[in-house]
């Protein structure tokens, strides 16, 4: 198998995708592009497929196997898992399984939108890339680049972390150390999205220990340490590019 992931700073999708990838052992080739600079429209060679376009995750990795593109961080995660026998970041149990990825779309559909528009916010990318085939996206990029945030989104991408926070503090009340189980591919991925809330959402964070203890431990796990250690911008948490399109149902 020839994989190649195309990553940008260890932070969100790239976050989770690099965890999942050291936690499995799967061995992939490892290719830093920028994310936050729209690197990934024109930026990876023969990759050439509607999923690359048009991917909900907005700016995340992509995974080129054989010369084929995917893309979303959780389907990543889960074709590695798969790749290294199917029960190491998912657990075996069908119902777990099932906890598992319902959380993860939870995640992917309310606090990753959230977390990026705050983080785009904060930190606004300077150009909109050329190439962009997705209209959404490409909407995305245009706001997040002359900095018109609607006041009620960022209002509303605030209210989305702290209720992320409190489910989590709510899912480790019974004194476990991880999300489900053995850590796995609901922490790297809450991880990756919640990591740089601290500054752009504090409050979400205040009076919440098992949530803060939680995120220590993810951080100092093997396989994210690896993957932290690939940042080349002090602050890789802080490094944003326009995520997946704010849902439009509350």
């Amino acid at each position: 198998m020839n994989a190649i992931l195309y990553h940008g700073e260890p932070n969100g999708p790239s976050l989770a995708v690099l965890a999942a990838a050291f936690e499995t052992g799967v061995q992939v080739a490892l290719r830093r592009i920028d994310l936050a600079a729209g690197e990934r429209h024109g930026g990876i060679p023969g990759a050439q497929a509607p999923e690359l376009d048009y991917s909900v995750e907005g700016e995340g990795p992509v995974l080129v196997v054989d010369g084929v593109a995917m893309t979303d961080s959780v389907f990543l995660a889960c074709y590695l898992d798969d790749v290294a026998g199917g029960a190491i970041l998912r657990p075996a149990d069908p119902y777990a399984r099932w906890q598992v990825m319902a959380w993860c779309r939870w995640l992917v559909e309310r606090v990753a939108p959230a977390a990026a528009y705050l983080g785009t916010a904060a930190m606004p990318p300077r150009t909109v890339p050329v190439g962009i085939a997705n209209a959404d996206l490409a909407e995305r990029w245009e706001q997040a680049v002359t900095g018109r945030c609607d006041a009620a989104l960022l209002a509303d991408s605030r209210a989305k972390t702290a209720a992320g926070v409190t489910r989590v503090e709510a899912q480790l009340a019974d004194g476990r150390d991880w999300l489900f189980g053995a850590i796995g591919l609901a922490d790297f991925e809450t991880y990756g999205w919640l990591c740089g809330m601290a500054p752009l959402a504090a409050e979400a964070l205040v009076g919440r220990p098992r949530t803060a203890a939680w995120l220590a431990r993810v951080k100092a796990h093997p396989s994210v340490a690896r993957a932290l250690a690939l940042a080349t911008v002090p602050e890789p948490e802080k490094v944003w590019a326009p995520g997946p399109e704010i849902n439009r149902w509350g």
